[in-house]
């Protein structure tokens, strides 16, 4: 795989692996897709089901951590620096919490705990941080976190190369697009096989592989510090 995909691919398995581990180990929360919480959300008020609390913290919270690693983000750039490695370590941060606490203090059979809900919110902090990092800090690279756009362009990318027109665009946002949908996938499916075998461990995945991210990072921006000499 190519250097400049490599990263946005280790992202997004992240994302999978902490979407479905949160699922399956946090009573349904969804930790990338605010999307998910906002519906089962009204779903469960709908139904006339308790909803539970970090349900209704989750989208308030998602959006604050965008906000902060955005403020975060620009102003590392105005003073002349790159965001990336600065928000791949909160995220790095922020999923070792959720893997220390559910280690240490999880799992949770009461989603109203409030350490359960201290850990839900690290996931989520994760993931907004992926996010807001994927459109601030990685140029000209797809969603990371959020499938069901990409899986959309992918598709009319493909019926482009095959019938037109923009052939060659096409097939450029097809190269960039299907590793993430691709590593997404993967996660999910190591995060299910990791979540039934060794529990609250699995999150040692999305973290080891946060780490990694760190490391690619760092390795971009000593070759891009080499180049400008």
């Amino acid at each position: 795989m190519m250097p400049a995909r490599l990263l946005p691919f280790v992202l997004s398995v992240i994302a999978g692996a902490t979407d479905v581990t949160s699922i399956l180990s946090l009573n349904g929360l969804f930790t990338a897709h605010i999307t998910g919480n906002l519906v089962l959300l009204a779903a469960r008020i709908g139904a006339g089901l308790p909803a539970p609390v970090s349900f209704i913290l989750a989208v308030p919270v998602f959006m604050l951590v965008v906000f902060i690693a955005g403020m975060i983000a620009r102003a590392i750039e105005r003073s002349g620096g790159s965001s990336l490695l600065p928000l791949l370590l909160l995220q790095l941060v922020a999923l070792a919490a959720i893997f220390w606490l559910s280690v240490t203090r999880g799992p949770w059979t009461d989603p109203d705990a409030a350490l359960a809900i201290i850990a839900g919110m690290c996931g989520v902090s994760a993931m907004a941080t992926q996010n807001a990092l994927a459109q601030i800090s990685l140029k000209n690279t797809p969603s990371t976190a959020a499938m069901t756009t990409n899986v959309t362009r992918l598709m009319l990318d493909i019926a482009s190369v095959l019938f037109g027109p923009d052939v060659e665009r096409a097939k450029n946002r097809a190269r960039d697009t299907l590793p993430v949908v691709i590593g997404f996938g993967v996660g999910c499916t190591l995060g299910a096989a990791f979540e039934a075998t060794v529990g609250p461990w699995s999150l040692m995945l999305p973290t080891a592989l946060a780490f990694f991210a760190c490391v690619i990072a760092m390795g971009q921006s000593r070759v891009v510090a080499e180049a400008g000499r």
